[in-house]
C-alpha cells in the first residue's frame, strides 16, 4: 500500500479537470493573499486543498461521492476535531460557477 505522501504526489500528478481549474485560481496566493496547498496528507486522509493559516480544507466531490456520504461525514468529523473547517463543492459547480465557489471559499476564510 502506498504511503500517504506517495498517494498525495500521485494525486497531484493526476488532477481531475475541476481540481486543475480550482488550483489555477488558488495557487500563488491569488485568493486575497491566502496560501493554499493541494493534495495534503492530514492524519490518515489526503485533503484536496488546504489553507493552513485559516485551517480550512476545501474538498471537491464528484458523482462517486454521493455514494460515499457516510464516509465523507466521518472524515469531516475527524478533521474538525483536529481544528480544521471542511467545505465541500461539487465538481460541476467548479466547472460551471467558479466565481461563486471562490466567493464562498473567501467568505469561509474571512470567518476563520
Amino acid at each position: 500500500m502506498k504511503s500517504r505522501i506517495q498517494l498525495a504526489r500521485a494525486l497531484r500528478r493526476n488532477q481531475t479537470d475541476p481540481e486543475r481549474r480550482l488550483w489555477a485560481r488558488l495557487r500563488n496566493r491569488q485568493l486575497n493573499g491566502w496560501k493554499f496547498r493541494r493534495q495534503v496528507p492530514i492524519d490518515r486522509f489526503v485533503a484536496d486543498f488546504l489553507c493552513n493559516d485559516a485551517k480550512l480544507i476545501v474538498e471537491l466531490d464528484g458523482g462517486q461521492h454521493s455514494m460515499q456520504a457516510a464516509q465523507d461525514g466521518q472524515r469531516t468529523v475527524l478533521l474538525e476535531t483536529l481544528g480544521f473547517k471542511v467545505v465541500r463543492y461539487w465538481n460541476h459547480a467548479v466547472m460551471t460557477d467558479l466565481e461563486n465557489v471562490l466567493e464562498d471559499i473567501l467568505a469561509h476564510l474571512e470567518l476563520r
